[in-house]
């Protein structure tokens, strides 16, 4: 059943990770956000976010958004410092009317540091895109 499915490859969606101030915490953490870059909105978005290294990996998470407007973006979670210097996959699927699309993302390991800081679409903020 899954071979019928057609899974479209997703463009102008994007997933970033912006350091921000944390008022719990009283410091800078490293957020990921999930952007539309799109000219109409996405729905029923789900988000796979896992990390591995050599030796270890994190629990498999799963995130769930109704809909994101276009031209705009939604947090998706936390990055504990622990995980900077792993393999940090995100695989994103959503549908736009009856077609549903697909991409995975990963920030490499040591990618989320302040040297690789860019301004990101849509948003008016800084940080570092997924490839």
């Amino acid at each position: 059943m899954k071979d019928d499915i057609v899974f479209y490859k997703a463009t102008n969606v994007y997933i970033a990770a912006i350091k921000e101030w944390d008022e719990d915490f009283t410091e800078l953490h490293w957020n990921v956000y999930l952007i539309n870059n799109l000219d109409q909105p996405i729905h029923t978005v789900f988000v796979v976010s896992r990390g591995k290294s050599d030796s270890l990996k994190t629990s498999t998470l799963r995130h769930f958004f109704k809909d994101i407007a276009p031209k705009s973006s939604s947090k998706v979670e936390f990055m504990v410092p622990e995980v900077l210097n792993f393999t940090n996959e995100y695989l994103i699927s959503f549908f736009i009317g009856n077609r549903i699309y697909e991409r995975k993302f990963t920030f490499n390991p040591g990618t989320i540091n302040e040297n690789n800081i860019i301004d990101l679409p849509v948003m008016e903020e800084e940080g570092i895109l997924a490839l």
